[in-house]
């Protein structure tokens, strides 16, 4: 996750100083970003002060260990009482004591990859047929990852006539395409093997799925392989929801904690990997596969031989994504990667330190990184109010994808207009950042 927000932080211009035990981290990090490296335990005083941690606006420790993460930033805002912290707590053991006592630990925020992971994946199982669901609005809006298969109804379809195919208010704002983002016009044809990031109001997905044939109800029988973090987060969020879940996992002892944290679940002891099991426990029959074991190559493997057997949804956890070329022609279903999400969560808060007026509520990375969907509140500072989009010079692959009036969503067109108080969604695929809504106008 630090080596994430290295490349990321570092791309939208931000002195970052990183410092690690590790020097080949280090070594690393200089080599291919711009910034200042200190070898040394992150939560040692002498350590902060080489680093500059008097002068500095923010701490992120995102160690392998929350108690050096919490360490670190108790002794940071010691060193530095105006510091925002950032802390990673992945046990859930902390979880209750983190929430009541986060100004005893200076904690500005902690994110929890882990947790972040379950709560998306949990909301993919609730609508099969979406590869990922990125949420705005309050919920009210969403931009979803569909992928159009040989047998699509989208196969070989303009833009300009999906409507008529859906019957539901949406606006496909990106394509990937050979591991290519398009900005797609209405006159845009849709091949097979693309994959489609659709805008639409949340109460049009239902619709939207139906009307192109993709199964719509909510899983029913879902099987974990591995037990970790996620697969605990997840199975608890699935228990609660009424989902029969059986969790597979190779370590004796920590199926016997599971079974004790997890009444509901059905804890199997045994290798996921392993066919005969698979078949054992029912996989040709489940609603749902999610392979979370702690290597991709064999999450891989497994939801591979899920999709050979006809599994209706395969969701695959990823610790590393760079090769997206790989997983994009493999038929892997959704990939979730914990660390990107997280990552998200934490460049928004810098974005929001930034600049408290105007600041982006919402940011989520689409196409494989290679856009961005960013919620903006319209407030008085906010160019062009009541003014028809049409009339308006947006910058060079910005694209206005949603207006949130009140409780009311509306995918605009040229006569559209914003006001005070509403919310707009633009996706860019600019390389240069945007920290505030004026920021999309030329």
């Amino acid at each position: 996750m630090g080596a994430a927000l290295t490349r990321q932080l570092s791309a939208e211009g931000h002195d970052l100083t990183v410092i690690d035990s590790n020097p080949r981290v280090l070594e690393n990090s200089v080599e291919r970003y711009d910034v200042m490296a200190v070898h040394g335990n992150c939560a040692a005083m002498n350590v902060l002060l080489q680093a500059g941690v008097k002068e500095a606006d923010l701490l992120i420790a995102a160690t392998s260990a929350d108690e050096v993460n919490l360490l670190c930033c108790m002794t940071a805002h010691g060193l530095n009482p105006k510091l925002h912290t950032i802390a990673r707590i992945r046990n859930p053991d902390y979880t209750e004591q983190i929430f009541k006592m986060r100004s005893v630990f200076a904690l500005s925020m902690t994110v929890n990859p882990e947790k972040q992971a379950a709560m998306e994946i949990e909301r993919l199982l609730k609508f099969p047929g979406f590869l990922k669901r990125d949420t705005f609005a309050r919920g009210r809006v969403e931009i979803v990852e569909l992928r159009v298969d040989r047998n699509s109804k989208l196969c070989d379809v303009t833009l300009s006539e999906m409507g008529g195919i859906v019957k539901c208010q949406v606006l496909v704002c990106a394509v990937l395409r050979s591991g290519c983002a398009v900005a797609p016009d209405g006159n845009f044809k849709l091949q097979e093997g693309d994959r489609i990031f659709v805008t639409a109001p949340t109460n049009t997905l239902t619709t939207l799925l139906k009307n192109l044939g993709i199964i719509t109800r909510k899983a029913r029988r879902v099987i974990l392989a591995g037990g970790g973090r996620v697969s605990y987060y997840l199975a608890q969020r699935l228990e609660k929801s009424g989902i029969p879940v059986q969790l597979i996992e190779q370590d004796r002892e920590r199926c016997l904690q599971l079974a004790d944290k997890l009444p509901g679940t059905c804890v199997i002891h045994g290798d996921a990997s392993n066919q005969e099991l698979l078949e054992k426990e029912g996989l040709a029959d489940c609603d749902a596969l999610v392979t979370m074991t702690g290597l991709d190559e064999l999450n891989m493997i497994i939801s591979l031989y899920g999709r050979s057997q006809g599994v209706p949804q395969v969701i695959t956890k990823m610790s590393r994504t760079e090769n997206t070329g790989l997983l994009d022609i493999l038929p892997l279903g959704s990939v979730i990667c914990p660390k990107e999400l997280c990552s998200n969560t934490i460049v928004r808060y810098v974005r929001a330190m930034q600049n408290q007026t105007g600041a982006a509520i919402a940011v989520h990375s689409i196409a494989d990184g290679q856009a961005e969907a960013i919620e903006f509140l319209v407030d008085d500072t906010t160019l062009y109010c009541g003014r028809p989009l049409k009339e308006l010079q947006l910058r060079r692959n910005v694209l206005i994808v949603c207006i949130s009036h009140g409780g009311k969503t509306e995918i605009p067109n040229g006569e559209s207009s914003f006001v005070k108080g509403d919310t707009i969604i633009v996706v860019t695929s600019d390389d240069a950042v945007l920290h505030q809504l004026n920021d999309i106008f030329a």
